[in-house]
């Protein structure tokens, strides 16, 4: 077997965490065929006890501690620098050393990056095969930022826009292959990095259907004769802020207004003041970390992705559909997944059509959407299957 570099910004566990699970089936991958070595940051002080099951994964791993406050404060030199923000934030001496004294002692000659900030530990090593997954274009969503934003935040996120799509665009000039997570993310950057454009490619996120299945027995978190509906991720992302925040203003009103016993459940660990806030309305709840969240998706009678700033494809989507829960998605959030709206989802733009979308949900008999969803899932989203190109990409010229 040979030996892989691999970088990851945040450690690739647990398997099925929103933000983890891309990363993780993709170590996953590797691990079969070559020795993979690891370098990754810990920024949640309860990933730490992952530790021990990555390692296992890999030839030899190190972890670095990242701490986002710390982290915050380093990435505002680079506005001096003129620079990505994002590529201070992930600067630390001791990762770097690690790489180089690994790169040094097993003479590698492949190396994997996920996503852009990661990209500045192999920059030094042009002789070796080099392939980025950029997962998304983020130096777009930071330009979504900034265009919902009042100044100075607007500034801010248009430098780190302009300064992070120039990294961007000179790692696919020098990289081997430059991979996102669909074709519409694929074609996003081959617009704004034309001179790379033989070399960027996509490939799909999966799902564990095993994992994430209508099929098994879960105890409903909710109390009896809740109308259930829910939205599940990261409470602290504030795409996921602002899609909660809009859904109970504009459309959870007018479904209360028709069925007064329905509740809006916000499913997700860090809950920001915001979200914590919205908790003081009558029929929202916010959970903050559960141990799983599959009983809420499974019991909820709709799935909801009322988002507006969104980039690559949505988890949360795709595991509400393996579920067999009716799903119903904004054009952004569905943006990158194959499904055919009104026969596997519903799809709604604004307060008004999220509410009769969901209303028309909760008036069915059957749940002919949701079935027709999980054989989507079952058919297109195979992991093994779509991580297939990474071996073509890593070995060919």
């Amino acid at each position: 077997m040979e030996d892989l570099l691999l970088l990851i910004h945040r450690i690739p566990y647990p398997p099925n965490k929103g933000d983890k699970i891309r990363s993780y089936h993709l170590l996953k991958h590797l691990a079969r065929d070559y020795r993979v070595h690891l370098a990754t940051f810990v920024d949640d002080a309860d990933d730490w006890q992952h530790v021990p099951k990555v390692e296992a994964m890999c030839a030899s791993s190190h972890f670095a501690t990242l701490n986002p406050l710390l982290g915050r404060v380093r990435s505002l030199g680079a506005l001096v620098k003129n620079r990505s923000l994002s590529l201070d934030y992930y600067d630390d001496a001791g990762l770097r050393r690690w790489v180089d004294q690994t790169v040094a002692a097993h003479g590698i000659k492949r190396v994997l990056v996920f996503s852009s900030a990661m990209a500045q530990y192999a920059d030094k090593y042009p002789e070796a095969r080099r392939v980025i997954d950029f997962c998304d274009v983020d130096s777009d969503k930071w330009r979504q930022y900034a265009d919902k934003k009042t100044w100075p935040m607007s500034w801010l996120y248009r430098h780190e826009a302009r300064q992070l799509l120039d990294y961007e665009r000179r790692v696919a000039r020098d990289y081997d292959a430059s991979l996102f997570v669909s074709e519409p993310e694929a074609a996003l950057f081959r617009q704004l990095a034309p001179e790379s454009d033989a070399r960027i490619g996509w490939f799909s996120n999966g799902v564990d259907t095993d994992y994430f299945t209508p099929h098994a027995d879960y105890a409903s978190p909710y109390a009896p004769g809740e109308i259930a509906i829910a939205f599940t991720g990261a409470m602290d992302y504030w795409p996921n802020v602002d899609a909660v925040q809009w859904f109970a203003a504009e459309a959870l009103p007018l479904l209360r207004q028709r069925y007064p016993a329905l509740q809006f459940y916000i499913v997700g660990a860090r809950p920001s003041a915001d979200v914590q806030e919205l908790a003081k309305q009558d029929g929202i709840h916010v959970t903050g970390t559960v141990p799983d969240v599959r009983p809420y998706i499974a019991h909820a009678r709709a799935a909801v992705a009322p988002l507006r700033i969104a980039r690559g494809i949505q988890n949360k989507v795709l595991e509400a559909m393996a579920m067999a829960t009716p799903t119903v998605v904004s054009p952004q959030a569905l943006e990158g997944i194959h499904a055919e709206p009104g026969r596997e989802l519903l799809l709604a733009q604004d307060g008004a059509g999220f509410a009769e979308a969901v209303g028309s949900l909760l008036e069915r008999s059957d749940n002919t959407m949701g079935l027709a969803a999980r054989a989507r899932v079952e058919n297109h989203y195979s992991w093994p299957s779509n991580l297939a190109c990474i071996g073509e990409r890593l070995e060919c010229s």
